[in-house]
């Protein structure tokens, strides 16, 4: 079926697949894009730190977003590829947020959730290499450290340990730190946004 599938939509235009979901919702597209998609999006976030379960349910997430925000997909601005990894490792991101979230004050204005808009505009708002290089400037040079590990060679938690000699805790502290500050100084200098939905 899969090889048919293929056939139908030449599946190596994946462009051509998610205009189809977005455009009518349709399925045989989509099984296409999770048949291609699914296990390389699983395999992703399992570099960035997951366990089997856990990226298994990031995937569905993943996919799911997919599914919903395909009509948002531009291929003028990046490629199909690009923009799914990008909705994955906004997942995780999300996830180990999540995680590593602190039991404080409820009433700390950190703790407050994000608007959807808010917390995806730090990746599709700011897609610049150059805008993020920028904004890490303003990191400690061991929060950038562990941010270069974690989301540009794609090592996990453990592996950043072993490479750093530093505990495990610690290096999920400084990464919770960096992702923060990260996404501060990023909301900070943004622009007003010509639309404020989120991939």
């Amino acid at each position: 079926m899969a090889d048919a599938l293929l056939e139908e939509y030449d599946i190596d235009d994946h462009a051509a697949c998610l205009r189809a979901v977005g455009a009518h919702q349709d399925k045989k597209a989509f099984q296409s894009l999770f048949s291609y998609f699914g296990p390389r999006v699983k395999a992703y976030v399992m570099r960035l730190g997951c366990q089997a379960g856990q990226a298994e349910e990031l995937t569905q997430e993943t996919m799911i977003k997919v599914w919903r925000k395909a009509s948002q997909f531009d291929a003028s601005k990046s490629a199909p590829s690009t923009w799914i990894f990008r909705i994955a490792r906004n997942q995780r991101i999300d996830a180990f947020r999540r995680e590593n979230r602190p039991e404080l004050d409820p009433n700390d204005p950190s703790l407050i959730p994000e608007p959807e808009e808010a917390a995806d505009s730090v990746i599709e708002q700011k897609q610049s290499e150059m805008q993020l290089l920028e904004a890490m400037k303003h990191l400690s040079e061991d929060q950038k450290a562990i941010l270069k590990l974690s989301f540009f060679d794609d090592m996990s938690h453990g592996r950043i340990a072993e490479h750093l000699n530093i505990p495990l805790g610690t290096v999920k502290s400084r990464l919770r730190l960096a992702l923060g500050k990260l996404r501060s100084t990023l909301d900070d200098s943004r622009l007003p946004p010509t639309d404020g939905r989120r991939v």
